[in-house]
C-alpha cells in the first residue's frame, strides 16, 4: 500500500470527471475552506461570547428579558447592529455544519473513508494543530504516503462538499423559501 497504489486517487479523479469538476480548482477550493476552518471556529466563539456579554451588560442574565428589551425598547441602531451580529453567527454556524456534514460523507466513502476523515480532522479541524512528525506518528504512516492520502482526502472532501452537502443545503433553503411563500399566501387569503 505504498506510493504506487494510485487506485484511490484514480477513483476520485473518475468521480471528478463524472461530475465535470476541474480537479485542480476543486483541490484548491477545498484546501482553502479546510485551512480557514480552525480560525473561523475560534473567531465565532469569540464573537458569540461578545454578543452574550453585551446582552448581559445591557439586559441582565435572563435571555428572554434581553430579547424583549432589544425588540421593544432598544434604539433601532442597537437592534439592527445586534441583528447583524446574530445573523453573522448563524451564517458561520451553517458553514460549520456544512463542513461537519461533509466530513460525515467523507467518512462514509467506501475506500479508506475513516482514514481520510481522520487525516482531515487532525490536519484542519481539531483545536490542536499537530506538527508533521506528530501526524506521521499518530497515523502510523510514512511521509510520502501521508501526503498522498492527504491529497486524496482533500479532493474527496471537495467532491463531498460541492457534490452533496451544498446541493442538500440549497434544496433545504428552497424548501424553506417555498414554505414561507405558502405561509404568506395562506395568510393573505385569511378573512
Amino acid at each position: 500500500m505504498g506510493r504506487n497504489n494510485a487506485h484511490a486517487l484514480n477513483s476520485i479523479r473518475m468521480l471528478c470527471r463524472m461530475q465535470q469538476v476541474d480537479e485542480k480548482v476543486l483541490y484548491e477550493r477545498a484546501k482553502l475552506i479546510l485551512s480557514i476552518y480552525r480560525d473561523v471556529c475560534w473567531s465565532t466563539v469569540g464573537r458569540a461570547d461578545e454578543v452574550h456579554d453585551e446582552l448581559i451588560c445591557y439586559c441582565g442574565s435572563n435571555l428572554d428579558s434581553a430579547l424583549i428589551y432589544l425588540e421593544t425598547f432598544a434604539p433601532d441602531e442597537a437592534r439592527e447592529r445586534f441583528e447583524e451580529r446574530i445573523r453573522s453567527l448563524f451564517e458561520t454556524k451553517w458553514i460549520i455544519e456544512l463542513v461537519e456534514n461533509t466530513m460525515l460523507r467523507v467518512r462514509d466513502y467506501p475506500n479508506r473513508g475513516d482514514l481520510y476523515c481522520e487525516i482531515l480532522s487532525k490536519c484542519y479541524l481539531t483545536c490542536f494543530k499537530y506538527r508533521e512528525s506528530e501526524l506521521l506518528e499518530l497515523l502510523n504512516m510514512e511521509r510520502s504516503t501521508f501526503y498522498d492520502r492527504k491529497k486524496e482526502a482533500i479532493m474527496l472532501f471537495g467532491l463531498s462538499l460541492w457534490g452533496s452537502s451544498i446541493p442538500k443545503l440549497k434544496q433545504f433553503l428552497v424548501g424553506c423559501e417555498e414554505d414561507l411563500s405558502d405561509t404568506f399566501d395562506e395568510a393573505s387569503y385569511s378573512p
